[in-house]
């Protein structure tokens, strides 16, 4: 096997030095190459021009099939044009193969026909069929595996609900776990609430996702009243409500901002922190105090209450009134049925229409045939 090995790779080697194109080569297999032999196609002319060559080569060979190595190696010393480094080569590599034994020429022309079998698929070029269109028939080499056969189910092992119905076992196990030894542990950090103090007047909101990343759990929202700013006059509160805009809700009478343009809630916090430090200082400003623009509320829609007129409200007299009346009512359903003139429609089912029923039952004829006489 190894002098067999040997002699083919003497063959390829030699086949190789060849100087001309391996399409205008003789040799008509070419090792090692996954690219797609091509036939000469009729009525081109010799010598014609690939176009993504800026040289000519000969026309290849149409239509011929060598049987064994010697076959082709002859072939190729019918060719005028090659030269002469090139036919040294071939006759060298043609008598190495007629001095071999024909066990060890079996074994080279099995080992090509394995090669050309192993090297058929990367050859045939991947036509899109007709109905496809997505290209499924396509392998995508990105992917780690060929994804053939894996969604076959071969009985060794559960079907894909059962795994999921398993990992939704352990994910409450894991949970249980947490809030069995883990969230005990929380109490020693719990503080006492404290109330705000006067001058503690922004209230600030955060979003979390216990954990999980989500691009809305860096939003800050911060609400405050500016009749808590106690430093601040009437006509500077007033100031800071128009400056506020849209941002001011005039029903309750609070503003609120938020921020989510940092990737941190920290950050977030202190721009809204700043802005409403610039937002104070301007309405501290006495060059221009807004007196002349009027408070605009039209970003703001007010929810209409109902108003009921005051006879409708239900006063303590109707209410007296109308417990009297229900208290009339039950007296005489209770004396109606101390005298049985109060209809139980359940007992009158049961013991009267039933019972009718049952003692009027007849048997129903049957109409029987009578054979003549």
């Amino acid at each position: 096997m190894a002098s067999a090995a040997n002699s083919l790779r003497l063959c390829l080697r030699a086949s190789r030095q060849l100087s001309v194109r391996p399409a205008a080569s003789p040799l008509l297999r070419r090792a090692l190459t996954t690219t797609a032999p091509q036939c000469a196609r009729p009525g081109r002319k010799k010598g014609w021009k690939d176009p993504s060559d800026n040289f000519e080569f000969p026309e290849p060979y149409e239509g011929k099939v060598f049987q064994d190595l010697g076959e082709q190696l002859r072939y190729s010393l019918e060719n005028d044009e090659l030269a002469e480094a090139d036919r040294a080569a071939v006759q060298q590599a043609l008598a190495s193969w007629e001095n071999k034994p024909n066990e060890e020429k079996m074994e080279e022309q099995q080992i090509v026909k394995e090669i050309d079998k192993e090297f058929a698929p990367l050859r045939a070029p991947v036509r899109a069929r007709r109905n496809s269109f997505w290209h499924e028939e396509e392998q995508d080499t990105d992917l780690i595996t060929d994804e053939v056969g894996e969604d076959d189910f071969e009985e060794n092992d559960m079907m894909a609900m059962g795994h999921a119905k398993l990992e939704e076992h352990r994910e409450y196990r894991e949970y249980a776990r947490i809030a069995v030894w883990e969230m005990p542990l929380l109490s020693r950090f719990a503080k006492k609430f404290v109330p705000p103090k006067n001058n503690e007047v922004l209230r600030f909101r955060y979003t979390t996702y216990m954990g999980e990343f989500h691009p809305a759990d860096r939003k800050v929202v911060v609400e405050f009243d500016p009749r808590d700013l106690f430093e601040l006059t009437e006509v500077q509160r007033d100031k800071l409500r128009k400056l506020a805009g849209a941002r001011y809700n005039p029903e309750r009478g609070i503003i609120k901002m938020s921020c989510e343009k940092f990737e941190l809630p920290a950050q977030n916090k202190r721009w809204l922190g700043d802005t409403i430090a610039k937002l104070i200082t301007a309405a501290k400003d006495p060059t221009d105090t807004f007196e002349d623009i009027p408070l605009d509320t039209r970003h703001h829609k007010f929810k209409s209450i109902p108003k009921y007129p005051k006879e409708w409200y239900m006063s303590n007299q109707r209410r007296q009134q109308l417990l009297a009346q229900r208290r009339e009512s039950l007296k005489l359903d209770h004396n109606k049925r101390q005298n049985s003139q109060l209809i139980d429609g359940v007992k009158v089912i049961q013991q009267g229409a039933l019972s009718t029923l049952s003692a009027s039952k007849e048997k129903e004829p049957v109409a029987v045939r009578v054979k003549p006489l």
